[in-house]
């Protein structure tokens, strides 16, 4: 039911690549790395993650970085989330009483469970999109001149 520093920094990365990427144009790691304060060999685990999933493509050469594959709005935060995350597992148990003799009161298998589904349930609610329309009320992001 936590959500990992992955899934926030990973969250925010996508975030970064939408709010800087002008018009289709890449947005540089090294960029990206110095506005979220992450290390660029942990970005770039991030970014593998996010290339794999389908979310960001990237360019090589001196006008390269990362752009978005999907359009913001079907980008649901929860299902970020989830593929950075990965699924919880506990292992050892299935939720049987021959496995475990505390299987009929385990809180695992309702509260937590049912606590993790709200959680999910309600950053499935979100999209990127959603967040790029507050991030200018991070002082790091302010609205774009016109």
């Amino acid at each position: 039911m936590k959500l990992t520093t992955r899934s926030k920094y990973g969250t925010r990365l996508l975030l970064d690549i939408a709010l800087h990427s002008d018009q289709g144009r890449p947005v540089p790691s090294k960029d990206s790395a110095a506005r979220e304060k992450l290390s660029l060999k942990y970005l770039e685990k991030l970014l593998k993650l996010l290339k794999q999933a389908g979310y960001v493509k990237g360019k090589r050469g001196p006008n390269g970085g990362n752009v978005l594959i999907r359009e913001p709005e079907d980008i649901s935060i929860g299902e970020v989330a989830r593929i950075l995350d990965g699924e919880e597992q506990d292992p050892g148990c299935e939720g049987d009483v021959s496995t475990c003799p505390r299987a009929a009161v385990c809180l695992k298998r309702s509260i937590w469970d049912d606590a993790s589904m709200a959680m999910y349930k309600m950053l499935d609610s979100y999209s990127l999109a959603d967040l790029m329309k507050d991030a200018h009320l991070c002082p790091q992001n302010p609205p774009p001149k016109k």
